[in-house]
């Protein structure tokens, strides 16, 4: 007898107990969505995180030291000088270095009342952070650019005069992109002004910070290492934070979110393992006259078997198959509802998952009737006929 006749020999069988089968099917389902959709939500957080800081992944953050770590903005009242920013410039060229003013100010958007950070920077550095959504880079020191969402909570648009606090009127002459989440600058919920009129404004003698863009990434550890060779040779005068590095374990550790939400699905499809195990071992009960007679007119072992490890297969495959399905939908589902965008769900890291959940459905579904499947094809002829 040929494969074919024992794998439509299984087909039957999966119609004739249909609701047992469907049962199976639904725990095999459940599994594949559980695993593919918190491996695509998973990744996607990691992709999204990645995504937010990589503009600063490549950034080396100069602060003021404090005796307790860095501290951005230089709340402390103490300053990086003009002198430190030579010796940093000196230590890290032919690196691109930015000095930061920082601050924040109640701020007035027409008969508004609102507040926001405020962040000064020489003009012609601007473009090398920022990128520029509408109107244009900075035209003199009474020009200011909006955060993305600064601008969209306050109505603000190109031409909109700012007045802040008691240091005067700004006109805005440009909207930023949105830049997200940054360990060195956060202008979305702010504005970025020229230093001079920061300087004038705040009457502030030194930066609050220092941004080395690092142009090559295998020398960022080197670039550390001259600034603080540089600066802290007698004892500590600033703290330098490499924004790689934090990132790195950012990424690392919303990878094993990941890995351990796709685990825990993967729980469920275990369960349904056990289920089709169940199901398979009922089966062999049932059919033991049916094994006897297909065993006393010459089916062989391997054969029986096969009819079994069949059924498995073709539970597992439904199963995967739908649960594959389903599984898109419940990831888009999931980046809606918890990231509020898809737009890494269609990447093949993301989407992969889903392949992997219908592997591991119907390899699961597979082990689960290998020992059914043996214990029919073992079963004594004489005895399987005479069971009643």
């Amino acid at each position: 007898m040929t494969k074919s006749f024992f794998f439509e020999f299984a087909k039957r069988n999966v119609r004739l107990h249909w609701l047992r089968s469907l049962l199976a099917v639904l725990g095999i389902v459940i599994g594949v969505v559980a695993i593919a959709s918190m491996g695509i939500l998973g990744n996607s957080l990691v992709l999204t995180i990645s995504d937010s800081l990589s503009s600063v992944g490549d950034s080396v953050i100069v602060t003021p030291h404090t005796g307790g770590g860095a501290q951005m903005g230089g709340t402390t009242g103490e300053y990086i000088s003009d002198r430190d920013l030579e010796q940093i410039r000196r230590a890290v060229a032919p690196d691109i270095t930015i000095p930061v003013y920082t601050g924040g100010s109640r701020m007035k958007v027409g008969s508004e009342d609102t507040a926001g950070s405020i962040y000064g920077l020489d003009p012609d550095d601007i473009p090398v952070l920022l990128e520029l959504r509408d109107g244009s880079y900075l035209r003199g020191a009474s020009s200011a650019m909006a955060g993305a969402r600064f601008a969209e909570e306050n109505n603000i648009k190109v031409g909109t005069r700012i007045t802040v606090g008691d240091k005067g009127s700004l006109r805005v002459v440009g909207i930023l992109e949105e830049r997200g989440m940054g360990f060195d600058i956060n202008p979305d919920y702010g504005i970025v002004v020229e230093d001079r009129w920061f300087e004038a404004a705040y009457d502030q003698e030194g930066y609050d910070m220092v941004i080395v863009k690092v142009r090559d990434l295998n020398t960022i550890e080197d670039v550390k290492n001259a600034i603080d060779k540089q600066l802290n040779r007698r004892e500590t005068v600033v703290d330098v934070i490499d924004t790689k590095a934090i990132l790195e374990t950012i990424l690392t550790t919303f990878g094993q979110i990941s890995t351990f939400t796709t685990a825990i699905g993967g729980i469920s499809l275990i369960v349904a393992g056990v289920s089709i195990l169940n199901i398979m071992m009922m089966s062999v009960t049932e059919r033991i006259k049916e094994i006897g007679v297909l065993r006393s007119i010459g089916t062989q072992k391997k054969e029986v078997r096969s009819i079994f490890l069949y059924e498995a297969l073709i539970l597992g495959l439904i199963g995967g198959i739908i649960g594959g399905v389903l599984s898109f939908v419940g990831g888009y589902a999931v980046s809606i509802v918890m990231l509020d965008t898809t737009k890494f769900l269609f990447y093949p890291s993301s989407l992969v998952y889903i392949v992997y959940g219908v592997a591991f459905g119907v390899v699961t579904s597979l082990l689960s009737g290998l020992y059914p499947a043996w214990k029919a094809s073992n079963l004594n002829p004489i005895e399987a006929l005479r069971h009643e």
